[in-house]
């Protein structure tokens, strides 16, 4: 699109790139390695597992496209590696931030770790984690946003028309 501004161009395949690699993770240790938790805790254990597979599956998906994404506009940046860098947290961090916060306490879906006695530790620092992710990734973004990010070249930053 002509009118895109050239230095979002990798965000969206990044940020893809971050919810698939988070998604791929928690499934990996959370799920599989450490076996706290199913995505489906409130079932059968085969609904626990059915609900595994198709998660990891759309979080495989979500990694492959926006790492192809991502390659295919990779040299088209002034700063791709910073750029990506931003994308990546912020999708990484979003999810878990929404994982934590949707699925874990508004909807119950399933706990960081299921059947603890308290709960609380795990979320606070599965929240945590994951607002601190976002906000480096809005930090990074910010920064390589900024007309000093690459010198000689003039990009908008959030706020300007």
């Amino acid at each position: 699109m002509a009118t895109e501004e050239p230095s979002r161009s990798l965000l969206w395949p990044a940020v893809l790139v971050g919810i698939g690699a988070a998604g791929s993770l928690d499934e990996i240790v959370l799920h599989q390695l450490l076996r706290w938790h199913h995505f489906y805790d409130r079932g059968s254990q085969a609904a626990g597992l059915i609900a595994d597979g198709i998660f990891h599956l759309g979080s495989t998906a979500a990694l492959v496209v926006g790492l192809v994404l991502l390659v295919q506009r990779w040299r088209t940046e002034p700063d791709p590696l910073r750029q990506a860098a931003a994308g990546i947290l912020l999708g990484a961090g979003g999810f878990n931030l929404y994982d934590g916060i949707v699925q874990h306490k508004l909807l119950g879906l399933h706990q960081v770790r299921a059947g603890a006695p308290n709960n609380l530790p795990y979320d606070l620092v599965f929240i945590g984690v994951a607002a601190v992710v976002l906000l480096a990734g809005l930090l990074l973004l910010r920064v390589a946003g900024s007309p000093t990010a690459a010198p000689g070249r003039t990009v908008r930053t959030w706020g300007s028309g």
